[in-house]
């Protein structure tokens, strides 16, 4: 789907509240940003562009860097919220084992186009689409069509659920596919999970990666999932450096955040998906411990909300939350909260930069690549008045505020509507997608998998069907034990 972008000359954000996001986490009034190219040109007062400069008017906005999201499965958006009441293990049973296997490239390539604007619209310019729904190398084509085709800034997680990380990554298709099109995205990343097997047959796909250059992001500390023993092998064979990202650690014991700092990786936070599906509790108030880089992330919108404004302040939340219980618990009184606003900003925007390890983007000075975001919305009474600007950012802000949105100085975003978007044809494009999966899976299954029934008093707690390969039993632990249909899967 071709895309057409305001592509001025040169932008200029005049008289805003800038957040430049710099090491002293500065607040810069009545301040211009000037955007020259790709590039931002100045940071200050009174500035004024070339012949031809789009001006927009910033005062009583946030001006800021641009976004980053460092774990989303863009590819499964086609089914925005109908895993609204879904645990972890309903989740993999519908994706992993069940109805994730009916995603046909185009309906990868619709969940990515759907998802990639999305991020726009609330000021994301840098998503890492953990793509781990490529089953096929066609499949990995239509993802990579879909970002493509949209003017944000992605970096490609490849992964497949469906098969051993060291098969898919031994395949000779993949190495030709990353010839083909390596130079379409702004990055890639490899996308697999650790299971703590002792044969360690994950190591071959490390090795891949390494011969490949690219950096490993991996589910890590997911309870029932991924373990302290994943983390162990993975930094005992010496796999686990500063460009390895762990997506929610929540689980995870003191000696693996040792490990994770001491090899200089980082933990990418889901908080709305740690506090509602069960990987364990979000690890923000760990990590803080152990001085371990954080980013942060919205995992998927067949549960969440797809905008890091919702990620930042159910993360304060869940952090203080935790701080305060454990006061409590020895009764004690936390009287000054430790992860303030600034911090979880900081981790929306340059922590998401360290992650993917550049300084490239995140920020805003002259040098830094042109992804800015101006927070403005005169038709809304929360805009006013803007005392605290973090915490207006963190708290009060949200995805409708976001008045203009650049990309490399092109605007994506401007007076609160995407440039260039066929929303008629992602809709059409979306239902379509929604209709296969109804047909191959019958009405009855596609209502029981939206609505899981509420288990009786004295049903047993399921194990966690968590696996890589295809996945047969001869007991109940099948679609029917888990969302409620009478005598599904049984032998």
């Amino acid at each position: 789907m071709p895309h057409e972008t305001t592509d001025a000359p040169a932008v200029l954000f005049r008289g805003g509240t800038v957040l430049p996001m710099d090491d002293a986490h500065s607040v810069l009034t009545d301040t211009d940003v000037l955007v020259v190219g790709d590039r931002v040109a100045e940071v200050g007062a009174g500035l004024s562009g070339p012949d031809g400069t789009l001006e927009v008017d910033a005062s009583g906005g946030v001006v800021m860097p641009g976004m980053v999201d460092t774990h989303r499965h863009m590819w499964q958006t086609a089914m925005r919220g109908y895993g609204a009441d879904w645990t972890l293990t309903q989740y993999f049973v519908w994706y992993y084992l069940e109805s994730g296997r009916h995603f046909r490239p185009e309906d990868i390539h619709t969940g990515n186009l759907l998802s990639a604007w999305e991020s726009l619209e609330a000021g994301v310019t840098t998503t890492v689409d953990w793509s781990h729904g490529l089953q096929t190398i066609d499949h990995g084509e239509a993802a990579v069509d879909a970002l493509a085709a949209v003017p944000g800034r992605f970096v490609l997680a490849y992964g497949n659920i469906q098969a051993g990380p060291w098969e898919w990554t031994a395949d000779p298709g993949l190495r030709s596919f990353l010839d083909r099109r390596r130079g379409d995205l702004y990055g890639w990343q490899l996308a697999f999970d650790v299971t703590g097997d002792p044969a360690f047959p994950e190591k071959a796909a490390f090795e891949a990666a390494r011969d490949l250059g690219l950096p490993v992001t991996t589910h890590a500390g997911v309870w029932g999932a991924t373990n302290d023993d994943g983390i162990r092998l993975m930094t005992d064979a010496g796999f686990a450096d500063e460009s390895t990202v762990y997506v929610h650690a929540a689980t995870l014991s003191q000696d693996s955040y040792h490990r994770i700092a001491a090899t200089g990786g980082s933990v990418s936070v889901s908080t709305e998906s740690e506090q509602s599906a069960g990987q364990g509790y979000p690890p923000t108030w760990q990590v803080r411990r152990h001085d371990i880089p954080v980013s942060l992330s919205m995992d998927t919108s067949v549960w969440w909300s797809g905008d890091l404004f919702s990620a930042m302040r159910t993360t304060l939340g869940a952090d203080r939350s935790r701080e305060h219980l454990e006061a409590h618990a020895t009764g004690d009184t936390v009287t000054n909260v430790h992860l303030r606003a600034e911090q979880v900003v900081d981790w929306a925007t340059r922590g998401g930069a360290r992650a993917l390890g550049t300084d490239e983007i995140g920020r805003l000075a002259p040098g830094a690549k042109a992804d800015v975001v101006l927070l403005r919305n005169d038709r809304s009474p929360v805009s006013f008045p803007l005392l605290n600007p973090y915490g207006h950012v963190a708290f009060q802000a949200q995805r409708g505020d976001v008045h203009t949105v650049l990309v490399d100085g092109k605007v994506v975003k401007h007076d609160g509507a995407l440039v260039g978007v066929d929303l008629a044809d992602l809709r059409r494009r979306a239902e379509a997608t929604v209709d296969h999966l109804r047909s191959v899976m019958g009405e009855e299954a596609w209502t029981a998998g939206m609505n899981p029934a509420m288990p009786d008093a004295d049903d047993k707690v399921l194990d966690n069907p968590y696996q890589y390969t295809d996945f047969r039993t001869d007991t109940t632990l099948a679609r029917g034990s888990i969302f409620g249909e009478p005598g599904a899967g049984e032998a």
